[in-house]
């Protein structure tokens, strides 16, 4: 059982990684107005930090001289820096980095005061997910390759066979998702712009009614009616700004962010082959003379890592998140492993 002194020294210590990070998102945003707000946050987490040291002080304890961000922390830190913390929002907010929710549509009360800031609150947060979704496509290319290569090594093919068979593995699994991706952006882009069309003809044909309709939707999030009315004035001067607002008030449309096919396509590919390659890697470059040994190996800690990454989106540690994907993928090679000795036999 976790004693009294156990819980205020992990508080203690989650305080100041907080504390931490909140200085790494105001460095982050220095010069703008965020910046306050997490420095602030920063100065409460580490008032709370001193709370939990008084408590483990009473309970006979010592917290350490020093505070040393764990290694989670600081990897999070350095992205933050590069990656800005909107791109980020999703690791932050597992990290317990509260303010996140700047970096998503604000509520209802809080209204635009000019036309500039009209439709920024439509600003993708989708970014975020970038990271996500390429970690997930190395994972498939190297999940995947892995178990085509094991179930061929399991019927005892030679290292010829399982290079050629790998290879195809890759380049095939690589083109379906880029094909499957560029389909899945094109298809939903077609769509979008075929709203957006749609919008741009109404505007042409009743832009009084048009605005009328925009005023009555800043009316409905609170802000008062004739400043409504007069922002939709304004906003309607410009017809392309207007047609940019209706479309992401109305539509729930980002015009600037609808997706492209080929760099969806593009990126997709380059995931799955990063992936698929590493399990193929010993049989295409002859450096050891298990290649099907170490195949497995590097396997094994590419499964791993991927598993300790993804941990940063879930808040789990990296241990447990890297131990679980080495085990659902070695499950899986294992499978496929004993499936191809069975056919091997049986068909031999």
């Amino acid at each position: 059982m976790t004693s009294k002194l156990d819980n205020a020294l992990e508080g203690w210590q989650e305080e100041k990684r907080s504390a931490y990070l909140y200085r790494a998102v105001a460095l982050a945003e220095a010069g703008s107005a965020r910046q306050a707000l997490f420095e602030e946050l920063a100065r409460a987490a580490e008032a709370q930090s001193g709370i939990w040291a008084g408590v483990v002080e009473a309970e006979g304890g010592q917290v350490p001289a020093r505070f040393r961000p764990d290694l989670r922390a600081r990897v999070v830190s350095r992205l933050t820096r590069h990656f800005r913390p909107r791109t980020l929002r999703p690791i932050l907010t597992a990290m317990k980095v509260r303010g996140m929710s700047l970096y998503t549509s604000p509520q209802p009360h809080q209204m635009p005061v000019n036309v500039e800031e009209i439709g920024r609150r439509h600003q993708s947060s989708g970014t975020g997910n970038t990271l996500r979704a390429a970690v997930f496509g190395v994972n498939d290319g190297l999940v995947s390759n892995a178990a085509l290569i094991l179930g061929v090594a399991g019927a005892a093919a030679d290292n010829g066979v399982i290079l050629l068979t790998g290879t195809a593995g890759l380049l095939a699994g690589a083109l379906s998702m880029a094909a499957g991706e560029y389909i899945s952006v094109r298809s939903q882009r077609e769509m979008f712009e075929y709203q957006i069309g749609l919008e741009r003809e109404e505007l042409e044909q009743y832009p009084d009614e048009e605005a009328a309709e925009l005023a009555l939707i800043y009316a409905a999030k609170g802000i008062p009616r004739e400043e409504a009315e007069s922002l939709t004035r304004r906003l309607f001067q410009d017809p392309e700004r207007a047609l940019d607002t209706l479309a992401r008030e109305e539509l729930g449309l980002n015009p600037d962010e609808l997706g492209s096919p080929l760099k969806a396509a593009v990126a997709s590919f380059l995931a799955f082959a990063a992936g698929a390659i590493i399990p193929l890697f010993p049989f295409a470059v002859p450096v050891a003379s298990q290649p099907l040994a170490l195949s497995i190996a590097l396997t094994g800690a590419s499964l791993f890592g991927v598993g300790a990454v993804l941990s940063l989106f879930t808040g789990r540690q990296a241990l447990f998140g890297g131990l679980r994907m080495l085990a659902i993928g070695g499950t899986a090679g294992a499978a496929t492993y004993f499936i191809g000795k069975a056919l091997g036999v049986s068909l031999g």
